[in-house]
């Protein structure tokens, strides 16, 4: 899918990869939702298209720490640790890279103030409801 709005053309040298990743957030969204965001992309002028990529968080909307100071990437994280899984296994289940399950991981410890994975799941424990954990 090359973008024709501006004529360039992705290196060959990376369509193995492109095509995946296309395919995994296919899958992902659904046909109609990946549809309906490829329009929305494809609308979107060149400077709108790099100050949507450059786009500000804004003004933070929740606390600096504690449960109600994670994301949703974090408690998805903390959902999928709960589960036992390795960094590895998480960033395979949210399709993102190891290491940003382990950025997401440091925040967290950070956030609510634990030391280890062990503790973040035996919080979560407390803290999550059970109809919660099995989103």
């Amino acid at each position: 899918m090359p973008l024709i709005r501006t004529r360039e053309v992705r290196c060959r040298l990376f369509d193995p990869d492109h095509e995946q990743i296309l395919a995994r957030v296919r899958d992902t969204l659904g046909e109609s939702a990946f549809e309906q965001c490829c329009s929305e992309g494809a609308a979107l002028g060149t400077t709108e298209a790099i100050a949507f990529a450059q786009r500000g968080h804004g003004e933070r909307k929740r606390p600096a720490s504690g449960w109600e100071s994670l994301t949703p990437a974090e408690l998805d994280v903390i959902r999928l640790l709960s589960e036992g899984l390795s960094n590895k296994d998480i960033a395979a289940r949210l399709f993102i890279s190891p290491r940003t399950a382990q950025t997401h991981l440091t925040h967290i410890y950070s956030k609510l103030n634990l030391p280890s994975r062990v503790q973040v799941v035996q919080e979560a424990a407390r803290y999550i409801e059970p109809a919660d954990r099995d989103r």
